[in-house]
C-alpha cells in the first residue's frame, strides 16, 4: 500500500508562483514513476506532468510546457511540481499519482495505481 499526501496549494495572484510537494510512504519509493494531474470544477482529470522513477526524463502537457517543473527526491520520499508563471486557468486541485508497475503512457489516468487526495490551487486574475 502507498499513501501520497500533497501540500503546497493555495491562493495566488496570475504571474505568482507555487511549489507543490507530495510526500510518500513506502522503501520502494523510487522504483515508482510519479505523475500530476489537475481537475477543475465540472472537468475531467487532465495529466500536468510525469517523471520517472530516477528522474532521468520529464513530460508536460504543452499548458504547462515552460512554465511547470516537476522533480523528485528519493531520499526523502517526495515529488515536487514548480509552478511558475500561474494563470487563472491553472486554478484546480492538484493530485499526484505513483505507478507502480512501469508504463510509458505517462498522460493516462488509468496507469496510476495510487492518488493522494489533492491540494487546492487557486490562481486570481
Amino acid at each position: 500500500q502507498v499513501q501520497l499526501v500533497e501540500s503546497g496549494g493555495g491562493l495566488v495572484e496570475a504571474g505568482g508562483s507555487l511549489r507543490l510537494s507530495c510526500a510518500a510512504s513506502g522503501r520502494t519509493f523510487s522504483s515508482y514513476h510519479m505523475g500530476w494531474f489537475r481537475q477543475a470544477p465540472g472537468k475531467e482529470r487532465e495529466f500536468v506532468a510525469a517523471i520517472t522513477w530516477n528522474g532521468g526524463f520529464s513530460e508536460y502537457a504543452d499548458s504547462v510546457k515552460g512554465r511547470f517543473t516537476i522533480s523528485r527526491d528519493n531520499a526523502k520520499n517526495t515529488v515536487y511540481l514548480q509552478m511558475n508563471s500561474l494563470k487563472p486557468e491553472d486554478t484546480a486541485v492538484y493530485h499526484c499519482a505513483a505507478n507502480t508497475g512501469g508504463t510509458t503512457v505517462w498522460r493516462r489516468v488509468y496507469v496510476y495505481d495510487y492518488w493522494g487526495q489533492g491540494t487546492q490551487v487557486t490562481v486570481s486574475s
